[in-house]
């Protein structure tokens, strides 16, 4: 673990986190070889096996609208017609950290694929069996069996416990949000989404890009 560490604090059915993935890479790619970056599980919504409420799904529906207009981002809407949504989040950020856990450096690309299923494929990731396809889509694929003992383990709840503190202890309130892990200290850098182009001047400030991308984003 390197001294300094890039916080991404961020939830895999969060629309907004969907909508910074282009800056995200982006910044992913310049980041100097002696910063890490840590994805931190936010957890936008608890467990529950419930349909989403009316009310609800208007409110993500229009956050969708919302993100869309700001960011660019693609939604396959076909989602409300096709899928029994769910205001539950959670099992998509074990899910994460089980993948993480069954195979070094899986994490972010199990995010990813959680994202683009949910957003591109209307696919829904509060479904377990979901998520085992999503997982064994992965290169390398993780084992079905493996991975569901996995998301279900106290092991991995522990670990998305340790996520919740970190967040807390960071500050921050709403997703997606960029901190800095210094030793023992912790910052906000930024919260909410803005494009690639704020975020390399943002993260130039303070050190942590390597100089090819402080060039490319001066």
């Amino acid at each position: 673990m390197n001294e300094r560490t890039l916080l991404y604090v961020a939830d895999p059915m969060c629309a907004w986190c969907w909508g910074f993935e282009p800056a995200l890479r982006t910044i992913e790619r310049g980041l100097r070889t002696d910063v890490d970056l840590r994805l931190v599980l936010g957890g936008l919504a608890p467990d529950s096996d419930e349909p989403m409420p009316a009310a609800t799904r208007a409110y993500v529906q229009r956050a969708w609208d919302a993100v869309e207009r700001a960011t660019g981002a693609r939604f396959d809407r076909r989602f409300w017609d096709e899928c029994e949504p769910r205001r539950s989040t959670w099992n998509a950020c074990r899910a994460t950290l089980a993948a993480e856990r069954l195979q070094p450096d899986s994490g972010l690309p199990m995010f990813r694929a959680i994202q683009h299923a949910y957003y591109l494929e209307a696919r829904n990731p509060s479904l377990p069996e979901v998520l085992v396809e999503l997982a064994g889509e992965l290169t390398p694929p993780l084992d079905a069996g493996a991975f569901r003992a996995a998301v279900g383990s106290a092991a991995v709840q522990r670990a998305l416990e340790r996520d919740f503190a970190l967040r807390d202890a960071l500050g921050a309130t709403g997703f997606p949000t960029l901190g800095l892990a210094e030793g023992d200290r912790l910052e906000v850098l930024a919260a909410g989404w803005f494009p690639a182009e704020e975020a390399l001047p943002l993260l130039r400030a303070r050190g942590l890009l390597a100089p090819a991308a402080e060039e490319a984003g001066s």
